[in-house]
């Protein structure tokens, strides 16, 4: 990062970076898991009902039943050093603050360690300007709304003085086309009949609540060179990273798939969904699939299990033959590369005040 002040070391100590990502239970432990699932789904920008609604649903039903299950799934990708999207995060923190000379710390949108735990780092550094990364390449109202709105919270009651410049959603830069471009092509397998990119679903109403605009229309719209929804439509957004990336590896629209994962409820999720197409698409002559999830920059739960180990499930049990999942960009250093660049722009932008 080039210096703009006679006294460098002054300016780059009040400066900080700050990257969030989902979070994960402390452990395995059903009673932990069941935490973790509280704060999550109480969040109103994962389950938008009214608050008694909701606690009639989350703490009523789904903490009564889905903890031990939940448990035994994560026990499926739980490491030797923890939460595998825990890991990867600090791993990413590590390799980002040899690049850099500001401090960097992690925070976690739910459970530990916290968004306010994460700045209480930072402002115990000397800290007073923190670029805040959201890691999630696409805008939802339950990823980086929530995150904003968190961090939004946490700041003006325990953190008046600081300021915090927010990093958008960058699913459609150069830059991380690039790096998503150049990592898929080198997991590719050398035969394959598709490569479907899966990414996690949302209520289509989360859509439609997100736009202010009010020009949404999910029948036709994601389509549409431009549109003034785009900014906010997660599903639109979702297909500009797949047609772009597929632009840069030059394969095919018909040999490629998009779908949306992890539905949850009976509400209506935008479509169409991972496992049914994972179901249907041997008996349509996919036999070899290698499938990427982009809305995920780092492994977890939702791709080392739900796909990498129930998606397999469903593509083999429908007739497919074989099933290639490709990582996540995890601390890929062409990744830390990325994420250098897009701290640096908006750590540049509080030289410019």
């Amino acid at each position: 990062m080039q210096k703009e002040t006679s006294n460098p070391e002054s300016r780059n100590s009040k400066k900080g970076i700050l990257l969030v990502n989902l979070g994960s239970p402390r452990s395995t432990a059903v009673q932990d898991v069941k935490e973790y699932l509280d704060e999550f789904l109480m969040d109103e920008r994962v389950i938008d009902y009214r608050w008694i609604f909701r606690a009639l649903l989350v703490q009523g039903i789904i903490l009564k039943t889905r903890p031990p299950k939940s448990a035994e799934a994560y026990k499926t990708v739980w490491t030797d050093e923890g939460s595998p999207l825990i890991v990867i995060t600090e791993k990413i923190q590590r390799k980002l603050q040899k690049l850099v000379d500001v401090p960097v710390e992690i925070g976690m949108r739910y459970a530990q360690p916290s968004i306010e735990a994460g700045i209480q780092k930072l402002v115990d550094k000397g800290v007073t300007e923190i670029v805040l990364f959201p890691l999630y390449p696409q805008y939802a109202m339950s990823t980086t709304e929530t995150v904003i709105e968190k961090a939004e919270e946490v700041r003006k009651q325990k953190f008046p003085k600081v300021k915090i410049n927010y990093i958008q959603p960058f699913y459609n830069r150069d830059i991380y086309i690039n790096c998503l471009a150049e990592s898929i092509k080198e997991k590719l397998p050398e035969n394959f009949d598709a490569l479907q990119f899966s990414y996690h679903g949302v209520p289509e109403r989360h859509i439609y609540k997100t736009d202010p605009t009010k020009t949404c229309n999910l029948n036709d719209c994601c389509s549409r060179e431009s549109n003034p929804s785009h900014s906010f439509c997660y599903r639109h957004q979702c297909f500009t990273t797949t047609n772009l990336v597929i632009e840069k590896l030059n394969l095919p629209k018909e040999k490629t798939i998009v779908s949306f994962q992890s539905r949850l409820g009976k509400d209506k999720w935008i479509e169409p969904y991972t496992d049914e197409t994972l179901e249907t698409i041997p008996a349509k002559g996919v036999k070899n699939l290698a499938i990427v999830c982009p809305a995920f920059v780092s492994d977890c739960l939702e791709t080392l299990e739900e796909i990498s180990v129930e998606g397999k499930e469903q593509f083999l049990h429908g007739g497919g033959e074989n099933f290639h999942y490709i990582p996540c960009l995890n601390d890929e250093d062409r990744w830390i590369e990325v994420v250098k660049t897009l701290c640096e722009e908006k750590l540049n932008e509080f030289y410019l005040v």
